[in-house]
C-alpha cells in the first residue's frame, strides 16, 4: 500500500514538473554538434542576398523603372551571384554558412523557394547554413511581379511559412526556439554556438503600405537570451551572436531604421551574457564597431551586401585557445561564368560592371536629393554628386579616414565644405571620423569572463 502510495505520488510530481516545464520560456533540446571542440573553425557570412527569382518580371518597362531606381542592388543578377558564391563555397569548403537575413527582394514566395534550394546545395556539399529572417522576408507589402508596364501585387510569405522553408537551415536542429520571435540557438560546434536573433519587425505589416524597416531584440525574449548564454557557459562554449540589424550605430548620420530600437539594452544584455561577437547586415556598409564597458568588449561586424558592389562576404575563423579572425572576399563571378561558359559581357567583366552601376545609382540619388534643395546649381549639383558617388564606392568596401583623402581635391568636396551643414554634407564628412580605417580586418582574442 505505501509502495503503491509513493508510486502515485511519484507521478503526480512528474506530470507537475512537466507542466511547470512546459510553462517555462525557455526549452532545450539535447545538444548534438557536428564540429568537436577544439577544432579551427571556418564561417562565411553571406547578408542580404536579396534574391529575385527571374519569374516574377520581364524586361518590360516595370521592372527596368524598379531596378533602376533601386540602391545599386544587382536584382537581375541575383541568381548568378549567388551561384558564384556557391562555386567560392565549393573550393573553399567552409564549416558554416551564415545568412543574416534579407534573402529575398521583397519577400516573393517564388524568391524564398529558389533560395532554399541553392542554399539546401551548399548544404549538401557538407556545408551547415543557418539563416535568420530580415525586414523584406516576411509578409512584405512591395512583394511584386514585375511584368510589361505593370507591376502586379502578390502576397508575401508568414512567419510560419518562413519556418517551413528554411526549417532545414537552422530552425529543425535548433537547441532551443525563442517563443516570442523566431529567434533561436545553433550548436554547430561544440565549443562555438550561435544565438541567431530575429531583429525584424513584420507582424504589422499586414496593415502597412510598405515593410517596417527598423528593427528591436523583444524585451520579452531577454529572459531566454540569457538562458542560452547560461547553457552555453555550462557546455564550455563560446556564443556568437547574429542579428539582421544593426547592434550599434555604423555610421552617425545614416542609422535611425537600421540600428535596433533598444540598442543599449541589448548591448548590456549581451555583454552580461559574455557574448563578444554580432554578425549583422541590413545596412549594406562595410563597418566594424565596438563597444567597452569596464574590462568587457562586444563587437558589431556589418557584412556589406552580396549582390550589390564591392559583392562581398565576410570569412570568419576561429582559432582555438586564440579567438576569432575576421576577413572580407569577393565573390567570383568572372571565374563562374568562364566556368559554365556563359557568355554575358556584364557577367565576363562583372567587377568592372557592378562598380559602374553602383556608382550610377549612386549619383543619381544624390543628384535627385539636391534637386529637391533648389540652394545648387546643375553644375555644382553635378560636381556633389561626382563626389559622393565616388567616396560611397570606397565607403561601402569599408575604406574609412585617410584612405579616402584624395576626395579633398575634387570640386564637390570644395563645395561642400563651403556650404551650411545638411545631410549630404553631414554624411560625406562622417566617412573621415571613423573607428577603423580598414573595415575589412580584425582579430579579437578570446576573453575568459
Amino acid at each position: 500500500m505505501n509502495i503503491k502510495k509513493f508510486s502515485l505520488i511519484s507521478i503526480i510530481l512528474l506530470v507537475l514538473l512537466c507542466l511547470i516545464g512546459c510553462s517555462e520560456e525557455f526549452t532545450c533540446s539535447i545538444v548534438n554538434c557536428k564540429i568537436k571542440s577544439g577544432e579551427e573553425i571556418t564561417f562565411f557570412i553571406a547578408t542580404d542576398p536579396h534574391h529575385l527569382s527571374k519569374k516574377t518580371y520581364d524586361d518590360g518597362e516595370a521592372f527596368d523603372w524598379f531596378l533602376n531606381s533601386g540602391d545599386g542592388k544587382l536584382l537581375h543578377y541575383t541568381d548568378e551571384i549567388i551561384d558564384a558564391f556557391t562555386l567560392d563555397i565549393e573550393n573553399s569548403q567552409p564549416d558554416i554558412l551564415i545568412v543574416p537575413g534579407d534573402l529575398t527582394c521583397n519577400g516573393e514566395r517564388e524568391s524564398h523557394l529558389e533560395m532554399a534550394e541553392k542554399l539546401d546545395a551548399i548544404q549538401k556539399r557538407g556545408v551547415q547554413v543557418f539563416v535568420i529572417p530580415g525586414n523584406h522576408d516576411i509578409e512584405n507589402p512591395w512583394a511584386r511581379h514585375y511584368f510589361g508596364d505593370e507591376m502586379i501585387k502578390i502576397d508575401s510569405i508568414t512567419d510560419k511559412e518562413f519556418v517551413e522553408i528554411y526549417g532545414s537551415f537552422g530552425y529543425k536542429d535548433a537547441i532551443s526556439r525563442d517563443n516570442h520571435s523566431l529567434s533561436y540557438l545553433a550548436a554547430p560546434a561544440e565549443d562555438v554556438w550561435l544565438l541567431m536573433l530575429d531583429s525584424a519587425k513584420y507582424k504589422r505589416n499586414k496593415v502597412r503600405t510598405a515593410p517596417e524597416m527598423g528593427g528591436e531584440i523583444s524585451a520579452k525574449s531577454f529572459n531566454w537570451i540569457r538562458e542560452c548564454a547560461k547553457l552555453a557557459k555550462e557546455n564550455n562554449a563560446q556564443i556568437i551572436a547574429i542579428m539582421h540589424h544593426s547592434l550599434m550605430d555604423h555610421n552617425e548620420v545614416v542609422n535611425e531604421n537600421y540600428t535596433i530600437d533598444n540598442s543599449q539594452e541589448v548591448v548590456n544584455l549581451l555583454i552580461d551574457c559574455n557574448i563578444q561577437i554580432v554578425l549583422s547586415g541590413h545596412i549594406h556598409i562595410q563597418d566594424i564597431k565596438s563597444y567597452r564597458r569596464e574590462s568587457k568588449i562586444i563587437y558589431d561586424i556589418a557584412t556589406s551586401c552580396l549582390v550589390a558592389f564591392p559583392n562581398q562576404y565576410g570569412v570568419l575563423k576561429f582559432i582555438p585557445n586564440k579567438g576569432f579572425e575576421y576577413t572580407t572576399r569577393r565573390v567570383d563571378v568572372y571565374a563562374w561564368a568562364w566556368e559554365n561558359e556563359i557568355k554575358d559581357r556584364n557577367l565576363n567583366n562583372f567587377n568592372k560592371y557592378s562598380r559602374d552601376f553602383f556608382r550610377r545609382r549612386s549619383y543619381d540619388k544624390y543628384y535627385d536629393s539636391l534637386l529637391e534643395i533648389s540652394k545648387f546649381s546643375d553644375r555644382e549639383m553635378k560636381a556633389i554628386s561626382e563626389t559622393v558617388a565616388e567616396l560611397n564606392l570606397k565607403y561601402f568596401a569599408g575604406f574609412r579616414n585617410e584612405l579616402l583623402h584624395d576626395i579633398f581635391t575634387t570640386k564637390g568636396f570644395k563645395i561642400l565644405l563651403d556650404t551650411a551643414p545638411f545631410f549630404i554634407r553631414d554624411y560625406v564628412l562622417s566617412m573621415f571620423d571613423d573607428e577603423r580605417t580598414d573595415n575589412n580586418k580584425v582579430f579579437i582574442p578570446l576573453k575568459s569572463y
